[in-house]
């Protein structure tokens, strides 16, 4: 039973809720109302099981020696315990995971950082309605005409037509 009290483990259920798509409620509370019940039924058994009245069994079998037999084989079993091998690379996993997401704020926060730097140079900027093209050139450096890719600019050479 020591074993069964080492596995439970504590579920965040409204944390575990929150992240159910709405199409897969059902589900999810037939899951919980499950665990809740295993729950339920292995925390009302003892910690360790009802020692056995072999003196009883003694008296009550009538074949001598049966009861001995039985009695030194149940002691001699050992059930082993299954070995944990999952744990370490769960936690190796969550740990990579929790550098990543922090990584992914580290990033997000740069973005946010260069998204609010160009939304003030959009503020101060002068409306667009207002804007001359050296002002459009001076704020946009992208627009600028190239005069030596395109020195015809809007009109094709005589060449291309």
């Amino acid at each position: 039973m020591a074993g069964r009290r080492v596995a439970l483990k504590a579920i965040d259920w409204l944390s575990f809720a929150e992240r159910v798509p709405p199409n897969q409620r059902g589900m999810f509370n037939a899951l919980k109302t499950r665990s809740d019940a295993i729950a339920a039924k292995l925390s009302s058994l003892p910690e360790t099981p009802a020692p056995i009245n072999w003196s009883y069994y003694r008296s009550a079998v009538a074949k001598a020696g049966m009861v001995d037999e039985f009695e030194k084989k149940f002691k001699a079993l050992q059930i082993p315990e299954p070995v944990d091998t999952q744990t370490s690379a769960i936690n190796a996993q969550e740990a990579e995971a929790n550098k990543s997401a922090l990584e992914y704020i580290e990033q997000s926060k740069a973005r946010i950082a260069q998204c609010e730097n160009e939304l003030t140079k959009f503020k101060n900027m002068i409306p667009f309605d207002q804007m001359t093209i050296e002002d459009l050139n001076e704020a946009f450096p992208e627009t600028k005409l190239d005069k030596v890719k395109h020195p015809y600019w809007p009109h094709k050479p005589i060449a291309d037509l």
